[in-house]
């Protein structure tokens, strides 16, 4: 017996190091695969034997193995215990906090939050598409609305002429979300989508006009919470334009944070017997509100002789009060950045209505903060996106025709390399903000509401606008800055901040829903767990719990093996050069899911307060949606190789922001006994080894190249916006430069060919058309090819200028000094408006 003791012993200490090797693989293999904890129980056991570990220790661990494994035992041992100490620690949730929790489902951010996306599942998530008579919809009266309405006279007789207004009623603009058995166009998410898109490529206005009745407001709320009675009187009306909606939510203290509003409302009984509402209400930056008949309104229901049998307060509620009624106050009007849309005030003094004017009856009294939240949640992945889409895409053909047609020095300024990357980050971005778009459209079709979707779509869509029309901007110049009927992007841009403000601005999208949410909503087990301690449910808590453990063992083991491999230990369901990506974004979901965890671990309840650590968080989180939209968009376009430019700027720009993101966090995270760690050895590791860089050279250069062709690629990655083909249309003129420059190009090479070779003088204008045509170099055709070319290119970089008596008429966007009376409404003085002085 001793001598097989002395050979065992023998044999283990010649091959120690290999089983320890075996040993370190088979558990990195166990954690990376997310093993069950049996088979760590089983590695372990075979571990301790293999090491010769003694009697005792071999004990000790059967009875762990028996405690851990069985759970009825580590329910009572371990988990119970556990949960007891968390309970005391746990800060409390309010009951807003949770109705917002509860609101909407968690879509494709759940994936992403695991740390092992399921690619090939999202890849199969709808990529939507027009039905025949939406696709006719936007062809006829989208199309004809959009050539009825002049952009710059809105903004001098600051409203949409009375034939517009007439048109959106008849056609049903006001009703496109609104079912087709109330007398609504009954139209999907994308349509909706896509009407707002081109609105907004050819007037801020009128598509802010569209786009509010359509979005939060009453029929939303009648057509998900209302009554069967509420919805065939009003929806019909609203549909067509009878009512006039606005929904008043924000105000001077409480902006778009309903759950501060001091808007209320107080039962009472009526000599009549019956039941009604007392309201008061002083709201800011109301939509519509001036013009409204209808107006929706947010308020907190109280109950102070408990009529309802539900105590005073019965919490936020969403009532229908038409603007007739008594003590009601609309009619004047905010001035947003001089933007001509009706953006208003509104209050309301002892306004009585009815009990059945709450939405959803009697029995939506106090649910108004879940209906707040499905509706905003569905509304901000609709309606800034489209608007956001169609100014990027707007812009980039602005752009590209501007770097064509406009030359210094003898060239196209676009053949610059100091404005290949704006126009590289312009087209990009079109690419990049229409696959999110249509992603997200996908998921709103399916009937599903996911908030932090959504708040990631509305915050990277108004922000990558911003960015792209402040590159716009510095590639147009002087043209863009000089307002008048030629200008193509100075609207635009003074109009970019109202959308970054709309419910809250991007700093409290950004830190406080996308990851303040995301964290509880979007994890496996962080909420299930929440929801099993305040439930005191043992049973719950146990399966949250150590399923939480094994999702953090995972994550750590695979995003280590992950970065040290390059992603390269992940799959991909596509092929090629695109393939990479999908393993890129499976490393930086594994490392941003133990980063998380360790985020929650550490901060606990103080994690909301850290605005910086969750915006670093949101960004990784918004960035791995955007890239997973943009493979999206190219699998289900059929991987289009001549869009790969644009996809793999896409991607590398995403993966950059991400790298940015986690730079930030392990330079800043504070990790007890672990900081060190963070700052020092993992942070000089993420930069030897980061997800990416900036976009290469190449890619911008062939971008700026391929947009700056007369092709089908130009048109198609910018398709969704209004093109008109009139020479007097800002765009159209361009664009009709743009085709004569592009259709003149073969005769300047022939000339500059020439020149080279010597066969005609080095000159310049007018004079060296007239000397190749001459020497036999180009023909009479080219001759006018290349002569409406420059003329037509002078006339589309001209800009407008004004008498001194018409500038001061227009000198504030159209807006008339003076301050109109109470409740009415200030009028400008007419004007008019020269053309440019050619």
């Amino acid at each position: 017996m001793e001598s097989l003791e002395n050979v065992y012993g023998a044999f283990l200490g010649a091959n120690a190091a290999w089983f320890a090797l075996g040993a370190v693989l088979v558990t990195v293999a166990l954690g990376y695969v997310g093993a069950p904890f049996v088979a760590w129980t089983l590695a372990a056991a075979v571990a301790l034997v293999g090491f010769g570990a003694p009697p005792w220790l071999l004990w000790a661990a059967a009875v762990l193995a028996i405690i851990f494994n069985v759970k009825p035992i580590r329910q009572a041992l371990v988990s119970g215990i556990v949960m007891r100490q968390i309970a005391k620690i746990l800060p409390a949730i309010s009951e807003t906090e949770r109705t917002a929790l509860d609101a909407g489902v968690v879509w494709v951010e759940g994936d992403l939050f695991s740390g092992k996306p399921d690619f090939k599942k999202l890849m199969n998530e709808p990529y939507p598409q027009l039905t025949p008579e939406e696709k006719a919809f936007l062809d006829g009266p989208v199309e004809k609305l959009c050539s009825m309405i002049d952009d710059w006279e809105i903004w001098q007789k600051r409203d949409l002429p009375p034939q517009a207004w007439d048109f959106l009623k008849k056609e049903k603009f006001l009703g496109m979300i609104i079912p087709k058995e109330y007398g609504g166009l009954g139209f999907s998410a994308l349509c909706h989508s896509e009407v707002i898109q081109k609105l907004s490529s050819r007037s801020i206005p009128a598509c802010i006009s569209v786009m509010v009745p359509n979005s939060l407001g009453p029929a939303e709320l009648l057509i998900h919470y209302g009554t069967e009675e509420q919805r065939k009187k009003y929806l019909p009306r609203l549909a067509v334009g009878e009512e006039m909606p606005c929904f008043a939510l924000t105000e001077p203290t409480a902006g778009s944070d309903a759950g501060s509003l001091t808007a209320s409302g107080e039962l009472f009984k009526g000599d009549d017997g019956k039941l009604y509402v007392r309201l008061n209400w002083n709201k800011r930056w109301i939509t519509l509100a001036s013009i409204s008949t209808l107006l929706g309104l947010a308020f907190r229901l109280r109950d102070p002789k408990n009529l309802l049998g539900r105590g005073e307060d019965v919490g936020i509620t969403c009532a229908l009060i038409p603007t007739k009624t008594p003590g009601v106050v609309v009619g004047r009007r905010h001035d947003p950045l001089g933007v001509p849309f009706y953006n208003c005030p509104t209050q309301g003094k002892d306004v009585v209505v009815p009990v059945d004017q709450i939405i959803g009856g009697i029995e939506g009294a106090g649910k108004g903060w879940g209906m707040l939240m499905e509706c905003l949640a569905a509304g901000r992945g609709i309606s800034l996106p489209a608007q956001s889409a169609g100014g990027v895409k707007y812009s980039a053909r602005v752009v590209s025709a501007h770097a064509s047609v406009r030359k210094q020095f003898g060239m196209p300024i676009g053949k610059f390399e100091g404005l290949e990357e704006p126009l590289a980050r312009i087209f990009g971005s079109a690419y990049l903000i229409e696959a999110m778009r249509r992603y997200t459209c996908g998921a709103l079709d399916k009937g599903i509401k996911p908030p932090v979707v959504t708040a990631m779509a509305k915050y990277q869509a108004t922000e990558i606008s911003r960015k792209c029309i402040n590159d716009a901007m510095d590639i147009v110049g002087g043209q863009a800055i000089s307002r008048g009927p030629r200008n193509t992007l100075a609207h635009t841009y003074i109009a970019m901040p109202i959308g970054i403000t709309v419910e809250g601005a991007n700093i409290m999208t950004r830190t406080l829903i996308v990851f303040g949410q995301g964290a509880m909503r979007a994890h496996p087990y962080a909420f299930r767990e929440v929801e099993a301690v305040e439930a005191k449910d043992v049973k719950s808590f146990d399966a949250a719990f150590w399923g939480h453990i094994g999702h953090v063992v995972r994550n750590a083991f695979r995003s280590f093996v992950l970065s040290v491999t390059r992603g390269y230990a992940a799959s991909s369901p596509v092929g090629g050069s695109v393939g990479r990506y999908f393993r890129r974004l499976t490393w930086a979901s594994a490392s941003f899911a133990i980063m998380a965890d360790i985020a929650m671990g550490t901060l606990g309840g103080d994690l909301k307060r850290r605005e910086k650590t969750t915006g670093r968080f949101a960004d990784i989180l918004s960035w791995m949606y955007i890239s997973t939209a943009v493979l999206r968009r190219f699998v289900a376009e059929g991987e289009r190789k001549e869009d790969l430019p644009f996809v793999h700027f896409c991607l590398n720009q995403g993966l950059y922001e991400i790298q940015k993101a986690f730079d930030g966090l392990f330079a800043n995270m504070r990790v007890p006994m672990l900081t060190w760690f963070f700052q020092g050895p993992l942070r000089w590791w993420s930069n030897l080894n980061a997800l990416a860089g900036e976009p290469k050279d190449g890619h911008t250069h062939k971008i700026a190249s391929l947009m700056m062709a007369d092709s089908e690629q130009r048109y198609r990655l910018t398709e969704g916006i209004y093109a008109s083909s009139d020479v007097e249309d800002p765009l159209g003129r361009y664009e009709h430069a743009f085709k004569l420059v592009k259709r003149a190009e073969a005769a300047e090479r022939k000339i500059r060919d020439a020149v080279k070779k010597g066969a005609m003088p080095r000159v310049k204008g007018p004079a060296a058309v007239q000397a190749a045509f001459e020497k036999g170099v180009i023909t009479q055709a080219e001759v006018s090819d290349l002569r409406k070319a420059e003329d037509m290119s002078i006339d589309a970089i001209q800009v407008d200028d004004f008498s001194q008596e018409e500038y001061l008429q227009h000198a504030v966007g159209g807006r008339v000094s003076g301050h109109s009376p109470a409740g009415g409404v200030g009028q400008p003085a007419p004007m008019s408006v020269s053309g440019a002085k050619l």
